[in-house]
């Protein structure tokens, strides 16, 4: 009988049987238990079975003696579910919600991480709200703490927690009903009852985390203890199984004094890098850096260490004495150790007024992983409707692709809840697109996330959030706008100037925050950028307009004709010189209720003119502009005189609803541009002469006098091909310009400064035909062809 008697019948059954002289023991063959007849069954010998201790009991009656025996198959029927555990079935249908969640609820296998350690983190948030009312739970179990060990040989990661643990009546409500989660009905307890506390700031509100840990585990283990109970349990199940076990904890040496240890028994694939101290690590630091428990996590240390070097002695010499002093070295040894994985602190809780600008620029290197100090920062709280923190700030350069700006996708932006990192991979929810280069992080604890917390949903409180987010920015910059440090602003417009400008094309609703924030160049500050307002502050009081020029470079914009009469008149002009720049003053159109007006457009008003002499002027002229009209036909939309032009015989300038030559240039450089659009988008050429320029009276004499000269054509079809390139259009036919230009240099140089025959000295030698080559050199005497009477000052040519 003795064999017979588990581990299990000798502490529940033995134990329990009271201690009575009645009680005696034989010791016989078969090691049987003797009892006399008080301890017998009420009903004495009339029954041959009985229970006690949930055991089956048989009696047996040889001679005068009693013989109580318990039935093996009772025994193990006993002992099988305390071994087992009790198995349950899950009160969803699983094996579809496990499937969504392993496959499709999470981006990435590492959020499991996350998840586990925000559960830990409720459950010692619950046991500090509890403790408040009950300081009894406390007990003597240690401080609230979170300890992550991976375990490489065996292939598991446990995550271990002081917190609130779970009863056996807690496992079965919370881990065995998918999507039921123990933190929302804590939570619905707090508002109930007031008494609690209103800081319910509590993380795992869907109750699907601790399932995501099923992403790298084919077996999750938890043993889970709770204050109120003095029973540890263990709750286990297999990552495609639809029910999970339940178990009473027996081993001592496995005894929790309080809190929840989960162990995950990694899948093959995911052995290798889950067990990784250096990436546990690295997740920690990531997602839960900033949970105001201490996360400790395993890791492998180095020490040095004095050891006494064992030197044999040499040959001849005597052993030392055990007393002397040795000779000792140092090495390094290698040892394990928990170390603490979440320093730094969230600077965003604290008050701005206690946080020094370093402190801001360590985080914010800290953080973004940069070198450069940041140029600006900001640190503010909203509340009201939509309560959140944030740290947002500028960075110290640009980004070294230029794809950055016009992604908006990037990663400047930490979004967190209740301090847990959330994601930083934004498609322009939080942040616009021409913002995209503001780093910072943003916490709030009622974000409107999906389950899987990592998909920001669109609603009305993102939209508020984001305006609020970017009202801020917006203060920021204009606040390192008017500082009296002019190079901060300087090198924040050399690295972000686009981005701002690309603001005025994509958001039409913060015209007014974007507009005192550009600066250009001008006619009358081409060293230094000014901004818009300066600009307003200079002009005449009659000057009803801002006036620009876009062109691909600053030479450029300083020698276009186009500006000459305003410079002559003392009104500055704008100088667009970058791609972006013509886009986004189009999109502004007014500013302080004062027009953009692009001087190489038609129709230039310059407020002034005297229209008695316009008049004549084009009176004068209308025969001339006919004319040429006539000579180049579809090129042209008409000719006609200009009021811009000072000093260049003519320009192109382009309709007023068409494109500029800048434009044309910008729309044909495009790589997937379409050029059959270009002829119709373009707009039409206006071409403007210049009645006080030589080479336009002597065309206008042409005209009058011989309209169908050859030379005065050609010279119409020179002129107005020069005039495309000075006006910043492209030629046709650059070749074909280029012939025009030989030939009339030809004209102009032709036997100006005399020529020597090539054949003149052979012909002198020949003694024969002496007379004949005087004759010849005498026929071929050069003449100097003048091409005009009328030369301007300016001519090159002219003595």
């Amino acid at each position: 009988m003795a064999p017979v008697l588990s581990r299990s019948l000798t502490h529940a059954s033995v134990a329990s049987l009271p201690y009575s002289p009645l009680l005696s023991s034989k010791t016989n063959t078969q090691n049987r238990l003797s009892l006399r007849s008080a301890f017998l069954h009420q009903n004495g010998l009339k029954t041959n079975s009985f229970s006690c201790s949930g055991l089956r009991w048989k009696v047996d009656k040889r001679g005068s003696s009693v013989v109580v025996r318990c039935e093996a198959s009772a025994v193990a029927e006993k002992e099988a579910p305390e071994a087992s555990g009790e198995k349950h079935e899950y009160q969803a249908e699983v094996s579809r919600l496990m499937n969504l969640i392993v496959h499709s609820l999470y981006s990435h296998k590492e959020i499991f991480l996350r998840e586990l350690v925000s559960n830990a983190s409720d459950a010692l948030d619950k046991l500090r709200f509890l403790s408040v009312t009950d300081p009894s739970l406390l007990g003597d179990a240690g401080e609230l703490e979170i300890r992550i060990k991976p375990d490489p040989e065996k292939g598991t990661i446990t995550i271990s927690d002081t917190g609130i643990g779970m009863t056996k009546e807690e496992l079965i409500d919370c881990l065995g009903t998918i999507a039921q989660s123990g933190t929302s009905k804590f939570l619905n307890a707090l508002k109930e009852n007031k008494d609690l506390g209103n800081d319910n700031s509590l993380i795992g509100q869907f109750g699907v985390g601790f399932y995501s840990a099923f992403l790298v585990a084919e077996k999750v283990i938890v043993s889970t203890r709770s204050p109120k109970s003095d029973k540890q349990y263990i709750w286990e199940a297999a990552a495609d199984s639809s029910s999970y076990v339940i178990r009473e904890e027996t081993d001592p040496e496995k005894q929790l004094r309080r809190g929840t240890e989960i162990t995950l028994y990694l899948k093959d694939d995911d052995k290798y890098e889950f067990t990784e101290p250096s990436r546990v690590q690295g997740l920690v630091k990531n997602y839960s850096q900033f949970v105001s428990f201490p996360i400790f996590t395993w890791q492998e240390k180095s020490r040095t260490v004095e050891v006494e070097e064992e030197e044999e002695p040499k040959e001849g010499e005597e052993t030392p004495p055990e007393g002397e002093n040795k000779k000792k070295k140092t090495k390094t040894e290698k040892y394990w150790d928990w170390e603490l994985a979440n320093e730094t602190k969230p600077i965003w809780m604290r008050n701005p007024k206690e946080v020094e600008k370093d402190q801001y620029n360590e985080f914010y290197k800290k953080t973004f992983n940069e070198f450069l100090d940041p140029i600006a920062c900001t640190h503010f709280t909203t509340e009201g409707e939509v309560e959140f923190r944030s740290v947002i700030y500028i960075p110290g350069m640009a980004p070294m692709n230029n794809e950055d700006v016009v992604n908006p996708k990037t990663k400047n932006i930490r979004l967190y809840v209740k301090r847990v990192f959330i994601s930083d991979d934004f498609d322009g929810e939080l942040f616009p697109r021409y913002l995209s280069f503001v780093k910072g992080v943003v916490d709030s604890n009622d974000l409107p996330l999906n389950v899987s917390r990592e998909i920001l949903q669109e609603s009305r409180i993102v939209r508020i959030m984001r305006k609020r987010l970017v009202r801020k920015t917006f203060d920021m910059i204009q606040e390192l706008a008017d500082s009296e440090n002019k190079e901060d602003y300087r090198k924040f417009w050399e690295n972000f100037g686009k981005f701002v400008k690309l603001g005025c094309i994509e958001d039409t609703g913060n015209h007014k925050r974007i507009t005192p924030l550009l600066r250009f160049f001008s006619s009358k500050s081409e060293d230094e950028l000014i901004s818009l307002d300066e600009y307003i502050d200079n002009m005449d009081e009659k000057q009803n307009a801002i006036y620009y020029i876009a062109t691909d470079s600053l030479k450029s914009a300083k020698s276009a004709p186009f500006l000459e009469k305003l410079v002559q008149k003392d009104i500055e002009v704008l100088y667009l010189v970058e791609p972006i720049d013509e886009v986004a003053i189009q999109n502004l159109q007014t500013y302080k209720e004062k027009k953009f007006v692009d001087v190489s457009k038609e129709d230039l008003e310059l407020g002034d003119t005297d229209e008695v002499k316009e008049r004549e002027n084009k009176q004068e002229y209308i025969l001339l502009c006919d004319w040429m009209k006539q000579q180049l036909g579809d090129k042209v939309s008409k000719v006609q005189v200009s009021n811009r032009l000072s000093s260049s015989p003519c320009v192109l300038v382009s309709g007023k609803f068409g494109w500029s030559a800048n434009m044309e240039r910008l729309m044909r450089a495009q790589t997937l541009g379409d050029t059959s659009t270009l002829e119709f988008m373009r707009g039409r050429r206006i071409m403007e002469v210049n009645p006080d320029h030589p080479i336009i009276k002597d065309l206008s004499a042409a005209c009058k006098n011989e309209p169908e000269n050859n030379e005065a054509r050609r010279a119409v079809e020179l002129l107005y091909e020069t005039a495309l390139i000075s006006s910043g259009f492209t030629p046709d036919s650059p070749a074909e310009l280029g012939g025009k230009i030989y030939e009339m240099m030809a004209v102009a140089l032709g036997g100006r400064w005399g020529r020597v025959e090539e054949d003149e000295a052979a012909a002198a030698a020949d003694s024969t035909t002496e007379s004949t080559s005087d004759s010849t050199s005498e026929g071929t005497e050069t003449e100097v062809v003048e091409p005009s009477e009328v030369r301007a000052e300016t001519d090159p040519w002219s003595t």
